[in-house]
């Protein structure tokens, strides 16, 4: 740990909840409106590979972002202390803003509850919002065949819920009254103690009573869960990871935002027509000037332009995240093809740079609270 001597309580919100549920943009609309507030505010990413999308657009925004890559908080859970400490330098920041990795759960055992039991005088723990993504959720918690992922798999954004002590429903812009009622109903019967709020991260809806309720003070992640490991391991196993880094240019100007949406749509089309399951894909350009990010958060949605940069560029540097229910190989494969089919159709030369393919591996936790602390 670093040797600054540290004085005020820093107050930690960790935002979880499954691949593409949206926790990106709540973490960004969250740090906007606590910077608003005056206060500084240091945000900690986190991944199973390096070169996040996530981390480099935030960084775009002009946050103070910190990243924890290699393995999730609980794994890494000396690196997310020490990440926090290089974030502001000698002044602490007011606002912790944490973003575990998508596919993880059993975080309040393994990293709230160290953070209560170990480090109490140096953190104040709001309540730990989970964010479910309704296309998913829907399918997981009616139990319907052809969610795309297995039961394996599911057990994980089950779990994820159970330990929440907010579920925030986002999307909700895109959903109709019917739709919404049926998810109410649905998380009434599956976990009827879990205050829930129902948002959008994007346009901003319902986020003043999300705020109202992570402002609270109290013994918040108290939720330990029976969790069987075998089970979590093998259905975070199931998924596909791949971050690629790719130099583009051209000699002349190209339509960016055209570009990554293009690289989406195309890949979406290879892998649908593979029966894969997108559990998240987005691709980040990063030119001299602007920046642009496209995502796809389920194989049931269109792509979308999460991030647009209103710019046309010749030279632009551009990161792949996909996290798709097949054999990183594969998936490797399909997105080298789909680089190369975009860059030929915008007369754009790719140079490929560093790519990882991995299935995580068997989570370890540095520490496991069984009991909740009465801090």
């Amino acid at each position: 740990m670093s040797n600054t001597v540290r004085t005020k309580t820093v107050r930690f919100i960790m935002v979880g909840g499954f691949l593409g549920a949206g926790k990106t943009t709540t973490l960004a609309r969250l740090a906007r409106q606590y910077m608003d507030r005056g206060l500084s505010v240091g945000i900690v990413t986190n991944d199973q590979a390096a070169d996040l999308v996530d981390t480099k657009s935030l960084r775009s925004q002009g946050f103070d972002v910190g990243e924890v890559a290699g393995a999730c908080f609980c794994c890494r859970f000396n690196d997310l202390i020490s990440t926090i400490d290089k974030l502001g330098l000698a002044q602490a920041p007011d606002i912790i803003l944490a973003e575990p990795v998508g596919s993880c759960t059993d975080l309040v055992a393994t990293v709230i509850q160290p953070l209560k039991q170990l480090y109490q005088a140096r953190f104040e723990i709001a309540p730990y919002a989970v964010i479910l993504k309704p296309s998913q959720g829907r399918k997981i918690l009616k139990n319907e065949a052809g969610t795309g992922f297995s039961p394996k798999a599911a057990y994980i954004l089950q779990k994820q819920l159970e330990e929440a002590d907010l579920i925030l429903i986002n999307r909700i812009d895109e959903m109709t009254p019917a739709e919404l009622t049926e998810l109410h109903t649905l998380l009434d019967n599956a976990y009827p103690d879990t205050p829930r709020l129902a948002v959008s991260a994007k346009s901003g809806l319902g986020f003043d009573a999300c705020f109202e309720f992570l402002d609270q003070t109290g013994n918040f992640g108290r939720r330990v869960l029976d969790i069987d490991y075998d089970i979590y391991a093998e259905g975070e196993a199931e998924l596909g990871w791949l971050n690629s880094s790719i130099q583009l240019a051209a000699a002349t100007e190209f339509p960016l935002d055209d570009f990554l949406l293009n690289v989406v749509r195309n890949l979406k089309q290879r892998l649908v027509a593979d029966d894969l399951e997108v559990a998240h894909l987005k691709v980040i350009g990063l030119s001299a000037a602007a920046f642009g990010v496209a995502n796809l958060v389920t194989r049931d949605l269109p792509p979308e332009l999460s991030l647009p940069s209103f710019t046309k560029t010749r030279e632009v540097d551009l990161v792949v995240n996909a996290r798709v229910a097949c054999d990183p190989a594969l998936l490797g494969e399909h997105v080298e093809a789909t680089i190369r089919e975009v860059c030929a159709s915008h007369g754009v030369t790719p140079t490929f740079g560093d790519t990882q393919m991995f299935r995580p591996g068997r989570p370890q936790p540095t520490h496991r609270m069984e009991a909740a602390g009465a801090i």
